[in-house]
């Protein structure tokens, strides 16, 4: 039997919205999916038991800050990132890239790779496709990515197109590096906002889709509306066998749109970053505790969320942790958040399954009064 395949189980007869199932070889993953972001080989503020209470399926570790801190040999020597972390449930790791040209202080992109300075003590680092590669292949997770180069929003259509086109070399160098079996290699669509250089980048990336397809250099400051126009443009273009990931976006609104534009996979560090600041997301949209409406509000975050947060704890209380700085506030309403994705994740599922997503579409906004848009 195949270590990945993907299986799609219903396609909604209005949208692009489907529901599936991708094999790994630490578990299956039903999808659409959402996974937590453990961008240190930890998801921020929840052990390894919560997340699985929490019902999630993957994690995403971060293949630039593991390289930097502990470095991907120890982690190697440690058994993998599955051992190292405890987490014996498939995850998945980025390339790296897009760290590289965020974080560091010094970076210089070259075809052959890129030369920067380490965002932690400014120390000379250099990684090309091949050396990503190579880390990946340490870390060890089921699912990694390839090296691509993002341009960054409002670049121009001349600087898109080169980065759009080293991605592609770079793909190649990738695909011929990779030789690990129990890893399946996803590689990334770029090109900006230019519609034309997405739809190249997708075409020209095919050949070397065999288990995945990612989509790249979206949601990176540019308005909702654009982001959705450049998927429904690449709508009608993806693979139908493999399951689709759309990087870095992770607003429940955007979870909606995303699947109904036929994507899968989804990943972001909002859940956990917004609730160490006392927001929350819930069925009935923001709630941001630290305000003083809740100061005396004794009902729970959200009535609808059956985690140990809303379970055991009110408005009030959480509202006074986190202002009073415990830990204990953004640990819960961390939990809380990644319970809550997931659930409206499987909720759009079964909404898929049962051919309503447009349905349901309608009543999430509804009962979120727009909250999050």
């Amino acid at each position: 039997m195949q270590k990945f395949y993907y299986e799609t189980i219903k396609q909604d007869s209005k949208t692009g919205a489907r529901a599936g199932i991708l094999h790994t070889p630490h578990g299956d993953i039903e999808t659409p999916t959402y996974m937590p972001v453990g961008t240190q080989a930890t998801v921020k503020g929840v052990k390894p038991d919560d997340l699985l209470a929490s019902k999630t399926q993957i994690l995403l570790a971060n293949t630039y800050h593991l390289y930097m801190r502990p470095g991907d040999e120890l982690v190697k020597s440690a058994g993998g990132l599955h051992k190292f972390m405890a987490w014996d449930k498939p995850i998945l790791t980025d390339s790296g890239g897009f760290q590289v040209f965020s974080l560091a202080k010094l970076n210089k992109i070259k075809d052959e790779g890129v030369y920067f300075n380490s965002h932690i003590d400014g120390s000379l680092h250099f990684i090309d496709p091949e050396k990503a590669i190579s880390i990946e292949n340490n870390l060890g997770a089921d699912i990694i990515m390839a090296f691509d180069q993002c341009s960054e929003y409002g670049a121009d259509y001349a600087q898109s197109k080169i980065a759009m086109e080293r991605t592609l070399k770079w793909l190649d160098r990738c695909y011929n590096a990779h030789k690990n079996e129990n890893q399946a290699l996803f590689p990334i669509v770029q090109g900006n906002m230019f519609k034309d250089l997405r739809a190249i980048s997708l075409k020209e990336t095919l050949p070397y889709v065999k288990h995945g397809i990612a989509i790249g250099g979206l949601s990176v400051g540019e308005p909702k509306e654009i982001m959705y126009d450049v998927m429904d443009s690449l709508l009608p273009l993806y693979p139908t066998n493999v399951p689709r990931y759309l990087m870095g976006v992770g607003s429940p609104d955007c979870l909606v749109e995303g699947v109904r534009r036929g994507i899968d996979m989804f990943d972001c560090v909002l859940a956990t970053r917004i609730a160490r600041n006392g927001t929350a997301m819930t069925s009935k949209g923001k709630v941001v505790v630290r305000n003083g409406a809740y100061k005396e509000d004794f009902s729970p975050l959200d009535d609808e969320c059956d985690c140990y947060a809303c379970k055991n704890f009110s408005k009030a209380y959480l509202r006074h942790m986190i202002n009073v700085g415990e830990m204990m506030g953004g640990m819960m309403i961390s939990l809380h958040n990644i319970t809550y994705l997931n659930k409206l994740m499987r909720d759009i599922r079964n909404a898929i399954l049962q051919d309503s997503f447009s349905e349901f579409a309608e009543e999430f906004y509804k009962k979120t009064q727009g909250s999050y848009k």
